[in-house]
């Protein structure tokens, strides 16, 4: 090998094995250069791949940029505590000058004696008011008006129409604060509406008597039997 035979001189011998080893060593050296730049392109894309979720800041969607995000819309929140306001009541109809009086613009009232003794006989009084500004004609008939006695319990104990109903025609037409009063003597003892039980004087006690008119009922007023 290193002294080589043929029919050329030593020294080209010696230039073609030079040459084979430069060509061997270029070939050894492009490739390890080649070996180590695909490894560290490797590393370096991987490197890359992994910064770049981290490195960019994701970008705002076009729709949310045009309509904001439910979570940071602000709805009012009703105050708590606060009653809830009660609905307005209807105005009454307005009364018509001369046409029936509704029920609405008549007041009754029940006047007493306020206290009288057991089996007297006192006078009670039916007053009928007109409250509307205008006048208003009324049937005030006896047989629309009635009486009642009634204990703690409310049980009924005597009616003016039970034993003694009257009739009369009595249609009146009634200014604006006109008071028409109506007198009754009680005999001071029980009745019912059919007049067939046994009549007993009312017992010492505390009562109310209550009137009606036609449709129209009166407010309770206080009796006591001594």
């Amino acid at each position: 090998m290193l002294h080589p035979v043929g029919p050329l001189p030593a020294a080209v011998y010696w230039r073609r094995r030079l040459l084979v080893l430069v060509l061997l060593l270029a070939l050894l050296g492009g490739g390890g250069w080649l070996g180590v730049a695909l490894l560290t392109g490797s590393d370096g894309e991987a490197a890359a791949a992994e910064a770049a979720p981290t490195s960019a800041p994701a970008g705002t969607p076009a729709l949310d940029r045009v309509v904001p995000s439910l979570a940071s819309v602000q709805t009012p929140t009703p105050p708590t505590g606060a009653p809830a306001p009660a609905p307005a009541a209807p105005a009454p109809p307005v009364q018509e000058a001369g046409a029936v009086c509704r029920d609405d613009v008549l007041a009754l009232e029940v006047r007493t004696p306020g206290t009288v003794p057991a089996g007297s006989q006192p006078v009670l009084e039916l007053v009928v008011t007109n409250t509307a500004t205008v006048p208003c004609t009324r049937v005030l008939d006896k047989g629309l008006q009635e009486m009642v006695l009634l204990d703690a319990a409310g049980n009924r104990l005597w009616g003016s129409n039970d034993c003694f109903p009257e009739a009369s025609s009595d249609t009146r037409t009634l200014a604006p604060g006109e008071q028409v009063v109506f007198p009754l003597t009680w005999g001071g003892l029980t009745s019912e509406p059919t007049c067939t039980a046994e009549r007993v004087p009312v017992a010492p006690g505390q009562y109310v008597l209550r009137a009606r008119l036609d449709t129209k009922t009166s407010p309770d007023a206080p009796l006591q039997i001594t």
